[in-house]
């Protein structure tokens, strides 16, 4: 936050704004995103990977300044979110004290950028600070009705904000940024430090930005649960020996409902024909999550547990085995 020059009394400056939105062949998408941040923002960096359609042209033409990733390198969103950062931050510009980071496929609601604001100004404290996410169409398919379901997290304090959030500049130099080489997971992964650095995160009661998941085939919800077993995984192998224990209980849950229990009962078919009962666990635990999240979320949630566990197992064989790291998960 800027320091006034003001005697005592006077209003102090308000702080410069700037925004970083990263994106890969998002098409209209991207339109909607920089135009609904064009005139809100003292500065607005687009950062582009690798995009095929006309992406970058359109961005300039919006009035946005454009970076591209070196093509040589592996994208990772946390690597994007970096390069934005960086030239908000370069020595010459006009530096933003907070910053307003958005995904190409959600455009921002008005008023957000003013009430984001305004509550990390009142407060030196929070470092960080989110609203509420929206599917742009959550009638499109069973998967997007989902997503906009997930996105409902609690108002009050956090320790996470998703890719949609206005950050303290300063609070997120201090730190080194985003951790460039996680696929997914490298959001949670940055709080968590700022958390530890003694900053505060928050979830505002406001609306924040639109989504367009576009998920419309079972393979794509698929393949974005795998994404997150694999975010989990890596997450807790990071951290999960720390006091928080970061993402230990999610990994445990995709490890044990999406691979010891099928295994269990196919393993002990062999021996007894009564093995097949342990998966009457999985009705039992779809009838139990249904109480606070409706029959076909808990449904869900219950079979997401395999793919999260094929993404978490697909990590550690990764790492113990090959000893390098995974390119992107895309699903959409």
């Amino acid at each position: 936050m800027q320091i006034s020059d003001e005697p005592d009394g006077a209003a102090p400056a308000a702080s410069v704004l700037g925004a970083v939105a990263i994106g890969r062949n998002e098409g209209a998408r991207l339109l909607a995103c920089l135009s609904s941040l064009r005139g809100r923002v003292d500065r607005l960096v687009y950062v582009d990977s690798g995009s095929s359609d006309g992406s970058v042209e359109a961005a300039r033409a919006l009035g946005a300044e454009v970076v591209q990733l070196d093509l040589a390198r592996p994208f990772t969103a946390a690597r994007a979110r970096n390069a934005g950062f960086a030239a908000l931050m370069e020595t010459g510009a006009r530096r933003p004290d907070l910053v307003q980071f958005v995904d190409g496929d959600c455009e921002v609601v008005e008023g957000w950028i003013e009430h984001a604001a305004a509550r990390l100004d009142a407060d030196p404290g929070l470092a960080a600070v989110a609203g509420r996410r929206r599917e742009r169409y959550p009638d499109a398919s069973r998967y997007n009705r989902l997503i906009d379901a997930e996105w409902a997290t609690p108002v009050g304090p956090a320790r996470a904000i998703g890719g949609d959030g206005m950050l303290r500049a300063d609070a997120l130099a201090a730190i080194g940024g985003y951790r460039e080489d996680l696929i997914a997971g490298e959001e949670p992964e940055m709080c968590l430090r700022l958390i530890r650095k003694g900053w505060r995160i928050e979830r505002l009661d406001a609306e924040m930005t639109r989504h367009d998941a576009a998920l419309m085939r079972f393979g794509q919800w698929w393949t974005r649960a795998r994404r997150a077993g694999h975010a989990f995984a890596e997450g807790a192998a990071l951290h999960g020996r720390g006091p928080e224990r970061h993402w230990v209980a999610e990994t445990r849950r995709a490890l044990l409902w999406g691979a010891a229990l099928p295994a269990g009962a196919v393993a002990g078919a062999f021996l007894t024909p009564a093995a097949a009962a342990l998966l009457l666990a999985y009705p039992l635990q779809i009838a139990r999550l249904s109480r606070r999240m409706g029959v076909e979320r808990a449904a869900f949630t219950t079979l997401g547990k395999l793919p999260e566990a094929m993404g978490a197992i697909e990590y550690h064989l990764r790492r113990t085995r090959l000893g390098r790291p995974r390119g992107l998960i895309e699903y959409k």
